[in-house]
């Protein structure tokens, strides 16, 4: 054997060896990403009324096209019909989602609701029956509105009924968020949400801290009231720095999100809610001509109190989006995701996605 052969084989041998060496090393080290979550997970993806860039929000056709996509969790907004059931709407008033004005013209009224006037028609002056007449349509006028007239309003339970029959065919598990709207005008005409939404959750196995369920709401007493029944994770949303949630606004408590949003407030909310639904912009704030400014320090913050942040809302459009991601909304996900947001509600869970898989790269 010649002096070459023999260098050879030992050489191959040495890789060999290499391999094996790198392959076990694969083995012990657990197939993870860092990102700087809460809790080192990737961020959630949370399909804002489902997929409401692609279809009418809040329909189960949305909800079922963001679970395709690969939406960890659908939100549904909550109000009450006259009856007494949650319904899936952005709002108690339909006129800018459902075909209500054309089939029901007389039922026009004007109502305030958390302090504002508005002249619409509202769900709590509808059964459930009535409801299940209307049709949806698409909010915002620069969206394909080529499926209006199509599709139903849906019930809480038979969102629940969708986020359960998709979970086995998919194989993985798929959360609600559900957010109480407008919870003390509700309660103020004996249509309170709080325990329709329990006693639905209870009756589908949604009882505990691991269920898949976020409860959300921009009021805080609602929550503060929901904590000492349930062990559910409840989320605080909050508005603009400048408003307030108005339940302070009826107690003439002055304080802001503004103020909900420092270190003492996060403290506080930490009492009571798994983490914090601020806007976008809280996090990432927009100067002159929208250009964006640093970023504060509301996520380190609010991580430093134990609590995970759910930012909304992410949209594809480019009105929606500042100059400085020029046109190109993954920027903006990556940012944020970047920045530690424990998760994201977005109008695109497939753009979403997709900026999710890029941090696996």
């Amino acid at each position: 054997m010649t002096i070459m052969k023999v260098l050879r084989r030992r050489s191959l041998a040495v890789f060999a060896v290499g391999l094996a060496i790198a392959a076990a090393r694969a083995q012990s080290v657990p197939n993870t990403i860092m990102v700087p979550t809460l809790r080192g997970d990737l961020p959630l993806v949370i399909g804002h009324r489902g997929a409401a860039g692609h279809r009418p929000e809040h329909t189960i056709t949305s909800y079922e096209l963001a679970i395709d996509y690969g939406a960890d969790f659908i939100e549904p907004d909550l109000v009450a019909t006259k009856d007494g059931v949650l319904i899936a709407r952005h709002e108690n008033d339909l006129s800018s989602t459902t075909d209500v004005a054309e089939k029901f013209p007389a039922r026009r009224a004007t109502k305030t609701i958390d302090g504002k006037t508005t002249a619409g028609y509202f769900s709590e002056d509808f059964a459930l029956a009535e409801i299940k007449s209307l049709r949806a349509k698409e909010r915002l006028p620069f969206r394909n509105q080529g499926w209006n007239g199509v599709f139903e309003i849906p019930t809480l339970q038979e969102v629940i009924d969708l986020a359960k029959r998709k979970s086995q065919e998919q194989g993985r598990v798929i959360g609600i968020y559900p957010e109480t709207k407008h919870p003390s005008y509700f309660r103020s005409i004996e249509l309170a949400l709080e325990p329709r939404l329990l006693q639905v959750l209870a009756a589908n196995g949604y009882t505990g801290f691991e269920a898949p369920v976020f409860v959300q709401s921009f009021e805080v007493k609602n929550l503060i009231e929901l904590g000492k029944v349930t062990t559910l994770r409840l989320i605080q949303l909050m508005d603009d720095a400048k408003g307030q949630p108005y339940d302070f606004v009826l107690a003439g408590d002055r304080r802001t999100y503004g103020d909900l949003m420092t270190p003492g407030g996060l403290s506080t909310i930490a009492a009571y809610a798994h983490g914090i639904g601020p806007t976008k912009r809280s996090i990432v704030p927009q100067g002159f001509h929208g250009a964006l400014l640093a970023p504060t320090s509301l996520v380190a913050d609010a991580h430093t109190a134990g609590l995970v942040v759910h930012p909304y809302t992410f949209r594809d459009e480019p009105a929606f989006l500042a100059p400085d991601y020029r046109r190109d909304p993954i920027r903006e996900y990556l940012q944020f995701y970047k920045l530690g947001v424990d998760g994201v509600f977005s109008d695109f869970a497939d753009t979403a996605l997709r900026a999710r898989n890029l941090l696996r790269r």
